[in-house]
């Protein structure tokens, strides 16, 4: 890129375009942490077990996999600007209804119906600023986008912990409407109404069925697994081993499938996507388990438990731009090896809070842990989209967003179900705030062990890896993971 690019200013009506789809950032990336803080509070006022309330999480990120590929693929055949605001629209009314759901179920109902536009949102943001913008302003608009995922993912712990313990737990659904409401003004008149890039394309129908299915039984057989239900869950889990199966054999035959496997000959391709699942299920399965621990365990408010919770992000976002200049010089297995012992640092001290942890303590681990995925993940983006071929890497963007949430909803089914183990299956039957605080914390600490093993397997994938250099670059922005 030359020195006048580099230089080169987005104009008003750019900048006008570029805000609009910032604001859809920012949404998704405040609607992955802001619901956490609330579900001690969601879980006491349903009255419902720690294992139903993590539904309200999982059915999002269930659909939120199952379309994303296939969101972007519409996006193709009938124009950026009708679909993407057609996802705000569905995005806001599904904010609205989980606002004023009246049980649990129609609450998990109106978060699948969040998640179809969340989908929308997520997928088409990228490739609208490639699609509008000219390329001497591309990274300075998508490092804009990023900027705004990652705002949205820092504010979502202390907006959610404000707006539960002044409001109300549906107030943090509430405040996308008017966001999305203002976005979706600004959209119809600032968007560019182009043509179909390709109006001919055809929507693999099929292989989203076969990965919805594939995935919402694997969740649900992990997550009761240890509940009286262990026969059904068994069942769950076999019927999704087929359906995996059924998608993979699908996949290769169709002419336009969702994900082109064909990528994943390249072994080092395949072991980052994977190391790019293991840090965000660790991630996933920290942030399922804290607003619990600080809630529950430490008698912390639900407004302190978020500003306390804010020390995750805050740590991604400083580490991350600097581990991706950092790669850009020397490579990027050393860092991603880095962040990784971070992580497992991190991750060992959370194994150790107990009822009297000081909060200051938990705290800082959560910093740290922040800070070693954080510099992980921006080389890991950097290492995965250098190794796909650049007429596709608008796909490998893809892949690695649709990682990255398959990630967090295995993060939450597993910690579920390590939790469920240590506990007994009485945590999958009762409330959790009727449980000992002692014994809350015991299982936490377990689940905190386990996580750090899972970051080990990380590693492991990545001394299987050659450093190898690519001309691709992050340029020094920050890398969204959310």
């Amino acid at each position: 890129m030359s020195g006048d690019a580099v230089k080169k200013s987005m104009n008003s009506k750019q900048l006008l375009i570029v805000l609009v789809i910032s604001l859809g950032s920012f949404m998704a990336g405040l609607d992955v942490t802001i619901v956490n803080i609330a579900l001690p509070t969601i879980s006491e006022a349903f009255n419902v077990s720690t294992v139903t309330v993590s539904w309200v999480i999982n059915a999002y990120l269930i659909v939120l996999v199952s379309l994303l590929l296939a969101s972007a693929r519409i996006g193709d055949k009938k124009g950026y600007k009708k679909i993407f605001l057609i996802g705000f629209i569905v995005f806001t009314i599904g904010s609205m209804c989980c606002g004023f759901a009246p049980s649990i179920e129609f609450l998990i109902l109106s978060r699948v119906l969040q998640a179809i536009g969340g989908a929308i949102i997520a997928a088409l943001g990228s490739v609208m600023v490639t699609s509008y913008l000219p390329a001497n302003v591309r990274g300075q608009a998508l490092g804009f986008v990023a900027m705004f995922t990652m705002l949205g993912a820092a504010l979502g712990p202390v907006v959610g912990g404000f707006l539960t313990s002044a409001f109300s737990w549906r107030f943090i659904f509430y405040v996308n409407v008017p966001v999305g409401i203002l976005a979706v003004m600004l959209g119809i008149r600032s968007l560019p109404l182009l043509k179909p890039v390709s109006p001919q394309a055809t929507l693999d129908k099929i292989g989203i069925i076969l990965i919805f299915v594939a995935l919402g039984t694997l969740i649900y057989g992990l997550t009761t697994l240890q509940s009286a239900s262990v026969l059904i869950a068994v069942g769950m889990l076999i019927v999704s081993f087929i359906f995996w199966i059924l998608f993979y054999i699908w996949e290769h035959r169709t002419s336009e499938p969702l994900i082109d496997f064909h990528l994943f000959k390249n072994h080092a391709f395949t072991l980052q996507n994977i190391t790019i699942l293991i840090i965000q299920l660790c991630m996933a399965g920290v942030m399922i388990l804290m607003p619990f621990y600080l809630e529950l365990v430490k008698g912390v408010g639900t407004d302190s438990a978020g500003t306390i919770l804010l020390a995750l992000p805050i740590g991604t976002i400083l580490t991350s731009p600097i581990a991706g200049r950092i790669s850009d010089v020397i490579g990027t297995k050393k860092p991603i090896i880095i962040g990784f012992i971070i992580c497992i640092i991190a991750l060992f001290f959370l194994s150790t809070l107990s009822v009297n942890t000081s909060i200051g303590h938990a705290e800082v681990y959560l910093f740290i842990l922040g800070a070693g995925t954080g510099f992980a993940y921006a080389p890991l983006n950097s290492a995965v989209m250098g190794l796909a071929p650049s007429k596709v890497r608008g796909e490998a963007s893809g892949l690695i967003k649709m990682m990255t949430n398959l990630g967090s909803s295995l993060g939450i089914a597993l910690v579920m179900l390590v939790t469920t183990t240590a506990l007994g299956p009485k945590i999958a039957e009762i409330q959790t705030h009727t449980l000992p605080a002692k014994d809350i914390a015991y299982a936490f600490n377990i689940s905190f062990l386990f996580l750090m093993f899972v970051e080990l397997i990380g590693i492991l994938l990545m001394f299987l890896i050659k450093d190898k250099k690519s001309e691709y670059t992050t340029n020094g922005e920050p890398v969204g993971m959310y």
